[in-house]
């Protein structure tokens, strides 16, 4: 067999992969995260950067990856207060939310009885096909087409009102 320096590199590497192997770990995750960067997190996480935030998170996200026997208190702390605490969306409403909803909401309903009237004031007389004497006279040519025979105005023992849903001329 010859001995050229590729085959003694390859047998070399094949003994030393055998008898060791190697576990991958990030050196960011190897080490605590300083007390004074998690220091009073709940009052300085509104205030910090989004990058900051980030940075921290996945810092926290890293070591939790890890046994956790070995993160520090704080940090445990931290992580947790960063996923659950109440900042972002669960954060609580400010004190007086109720009371502008309810005056928000009374505004627009007013703005909108305001629009209603107004419209009204100013609208014109009712169709002529709105009146008593027209919707009873569109009865009577309902029955002389003898339109819907199965539930309508022509049917057995009807006693609705058919078309008449206004009251009469004069009122």
């Amino acid at each position: 067999m010859m001995r050229t320096p590729t085959t003694s590199l390859l047998r070399g590497a094949l003994r030393a992969s055998k008898s060791t192997t190697v576990i991958p770990r990030r050196a960011a995750t190897t080490h605590a995260i300083s007390n004074p960067t998690l220091a009073n997190i709940e009052k300085r996480w509104e205030g910090m950067p989004q990058t900051e935030q980030a940075e921290l998170w996945m810092a926290l996200r890293d070591r939790m990856k890890e046994n956790w026997a070995e993160l520090t208190l704080s940090e445990k702390r931290a992580a947790y207060w960063i996923a659950f605490g109440p900042h972002g969306p669960r954060a609580m409403p400010p004190p007086d939310e109720g009371r502008k909803v309810a005056l928000y909401t009374a505004v627009g309903v007013l703005a909108s009885f305001v629009i209603f009237a107004t419209m009204r004031s100013f609208a014109g007389p009712a169709p002529s096909t709105m009146t008593k004497e027209y919707q009873e006279q569109s009865n009577e040519f309902l029955r002389g087409q003898n339109a819907e025979p199965l539930t309508g105005l022509t049917s057995e023992g009807y006693s609705g009102k058919g078309m008449v849903q206004s009251p009469p001329k004069g009122h």
